[in-house]
């Protein structure tokens, strides 16, 4: 009953916390006309925490891609102040600097 007034979306055990379940499995036990009133509201709660938790996911992986962008540019800069001091080097070898 619950599962169906918790969410239009199939939700798995995964996406929804244990708290959240145990409340579910809380208001199944109540009399359908409290159940009734106390559904919805559930239902909400758990789109929220599903939203909020997907939307920590994308962050999280967000930062990892800034991360591992920010090590491939710190290589980068730090190859190119290599090439540029090596030139340099030759550069005042053969006297042209």
């Amino acid at each position: 009953m619950i599962p169906n007034a918790i969410g239009s979306k199939t939700q798995t055990a995964d996406e929804t916390p244990i708290e959240l379940q145990e409340m579910a499995k809380a208001i199944e036990s109540l009399p359908a006309r409290y159940r009734e009133v106390v559904a919805p509201a559930m239902a909400r709660v758990v789109e929220c925490s599903t939203r909020r938790r997907r939307i920590l996911n994308l962050v999280q992986e967000a930062l990892s891609q800034l991360r591992l962008d920010m090590k491939y540019l710190i290589f980068d800069l730090e190859a190119t102040r290599r090439e540029r001091d090596q030139y340099k080097e030759m550069l005042e070898k053969d006297g042209l600097l």
